[in-house]
């Protein structure tokens, strides 16, 4: 036999009851046999269309686990200097982080910008006072830090090789904040315009879909987890299908 530590965030800490627990499983288990045991619990639909990680790694249904490894069960994703978490900043040309401080976007704007750029395109994340007709206070972002910090870099070095542009900068908040404060910012710094346009764009599109960050509302007239974007085909993980008559 071997032991695992399974991680929930988002809805699916809510449903475990707790953020953490270890289960026993037969040797040779995988990643699809382990959601197939989870899916005996009650309300186990939240499984579908969840993405799995072993020891901060996507991973695939067929992957093999081993004795020790700590696996991530992770619901569709929402979603003065930067105390990062993660601060994954490998070179001037790239500073990616978690913090739970105020993010201070003018001054990281100006960090950004070179006299070589023609064009510096931002996003600025903030959180408005509404959803879908309902009264925002507040909003709680929560995240695998672990992982997303590890996925941040890595969005931020593809996109500066694709779209052929400088600097990359993508800084996210955790925690409570109010309305009107920035949970996300992306700032782009190119010598031209459209490249500058298309990487910021596909930063946001990606991390929204990929990286585990999780977003909980609270509306004057309740609490939800908000529902994320369904993952990509390659990284949705499903339990084994019984092939038993």
């Amino acid at each position: 036999m071997i032991h695992v530590r399974v991680l929930c965030f988002g809805v699916l800490k809510d449903w475990l009851g707790a953020p953490a627990a270890m289960l026993e499983l037969p040797e040779g288990a995988t990643v699809a046999s382990l959601l197939e045991q989870l899916r005996t619990r009650p309300a186990a639909a939240v499984l579908q269309g969840i993405a799995v990680s072993v020891n901060a790694e996507y991973a695939n249904g067929a992957h093999v686990l081993a004795d020790g490894d700590e696996v991530g069960l992770l619901p569709p994703v929402s979603g003065g200097t930067v105390r990062a978490v993660n601060n994954h900043e490998a070179e001037p040309t790239q500073t990616t982080a978690l913090t739970r401080d105020p993010i201070d976007a003018d001054r990281l704007i100006a960090a950004a910008k070179q006299g070589e750029d023609g064009a510096v395109v931002v996003f600025d994340g903030i959180v408005r006072n509404h959803t879908r007709g309902r009264q925002t206070l507040y909003l709680d972002y929560e995240a695998y830090e672990e992982m997303a910090g590890k996925q941040m870099a890595e969005l931020a070095a593809e996109a500066r090789t694709r779209f052929a542009v400088r600097q990359v900068t993508m800084i996210h908040r955790l925690g409570r904040l109010a309305v009107g404060e920035t949970s996300v910012l992306i700032v782009v710094a190119s010598a031209h315009r459209a490249q500058a346009f298309d990487a910021c764009r596909w930063l946001i599109d990606t991390l929204k879909k990929t990286v585990p960050i999780w977003k909980k509302e609270t509306f004057a007239d309740g609490t939800i987890w908000a529902a994320g974007e369904p993952f990509p085909a390659a990284l949705a993980v499903h339990p084994e299908v019984s092939h038993e008559s």
